[in-house]
């Protein structure tokens, strides 16, 4: 999904621990016995990237890992720098891998050997521009995308400016080349982070504004804050390659983004032979729609702190959680 500035780190304590991870994956080959013991005197470490499921369900899955007896430790990091980590072992898994926003990566890293895929969740997720419902009354044609220029200057940041704007975060959609694409009348506006977007959210529907911005699902707006989406030109795999593909001849990316996207996980490449336990609790985690829109909603609208919302999260879901735990691995 989805700007932090990750965590600061010497290069010789990034050496050192993937050197461990190294010699770990070397010994688990060669000795006759297990190396659990071994196994879980190292740390394990996971990224934290910059929005509210991502974070909350991270922590979550962490606390699940130590109950496994393992040390856990969080890295702050945009989702655009855990591909190299998760190749050198610094961290070790990442739980939400949205298609829109990280498919090219991943499949880049995963064809290399780079990464190994740990499954698809049960959630079928979305990324794409997205207005609350009250917006659909003053722009008559929606969420058909062909009514957004009648209605551009509805949509702008300064009153005397014909130009919508649509507001996002660093987050890559090529939104630039869909307004070129499809000749929208609109400019960007990027925000700093998600707490941001959000706030402009709050303030255009307090004054009942046209608003359009960047949304995905799950998310806390399922339950909390009813809209639609910007239904595009739908989406096929051509449109992002082939400019002879769909409505502009010479340009590509004139369509919308996956209505219906994966959602995966990911992990290190010397996950499954050093960390069996961890490897298989994780090829076992799956989230539905509701357990992602929940952690975030947890977070954004009731305003826990991201550790509260993961011990809340797992209290309602604990059957669940139940099924993914192996008692053999308990400590």
């Amino acid at each position: 999904m989805h700007t932090e500035k990750p965590a600061e780190e010497p290069a010789l304590v990034d050496l050192s621990r993937a050197f461990i991870h190294w010699v770990l994956g070397f010994l688990i080959c060669v000795l006759p016995g297990p190396i659990s013991a071994m196994s879980k005197s190292a740390e394990i470490v996971i990224p934290l990237n910059n929005w509210a499921s991502q974070r909350v369900l991270s922590h979550a899955v962490g606390d699940m890992v130590k109950r496994y007896g393992f040390a856990v430790s969080y890295r702050d990091m945009p989702a655009r720098d855990q591909w190299g980590a998760l190749q050198k072992g610094l961290i070790h898994f990442q739980i939400e891998i949205w298609q829109q926003s990280m498919a090219g990566s991943f499949n880049r890293m995963l064809d290399n050997q780079y990464i190994v895929d740990l499954g698809m969740h049960d959630a079928m997720v979305r990324e794409e521009w997205w207005y609350p419902d009250y917006v659909a009354a003053l722009c008559p044609g929606l969420p058909d995308w062909k009514a957004l220029n009648a209605c551009a200057s509805l949509f702008s940041a300064k009153p005397e400016e014909a130009k919508g704007t649509f507001y996002t975060i660093d987050w890559d959609y090529q939104d630039a080349d869909l307004i070129r694409a499809l000749g929208l009348n609109f400019t960007i506006e990027r925000l700093s982070n998600e707490a941001e977007l959000w706030q402009k959210l709050e303030q255009a529907s307090e004054r009942n504004q046209p608003i359009v911005l960047i949304n995905w699902t799950p998310n806390w707006t399922d339950f909390y804050r009813p809209g639609q989406f910007v239904e595009f030109p739908a989406y096929e795999k051509a449109c992002e390659t082939e400019a002879g593909w769909g409505i502009n001849r010479n340009l590509i990316n004139d369509c919308g983004n996956p209505q219906q996207g994966w959602l995966r996980k990911a992990g290190w490449p010397g996950l499954e032979q050093t960390y069996p336990c961890i490897y298989n609790l994780l090829k076992k985690v799956n989230f539905s729609q509701n357990m992602i829109a929940d952690a975030s909603a947890l977070s954004i609208i009731e305003g826990h702190t991201e550790l509260q919302a993961a011990q809340l999260w797992q209290t309602k879901y604990a059957p669940e959680i139940a099924h993914w735990l192996d008692p053999a691995c308990l400590n």
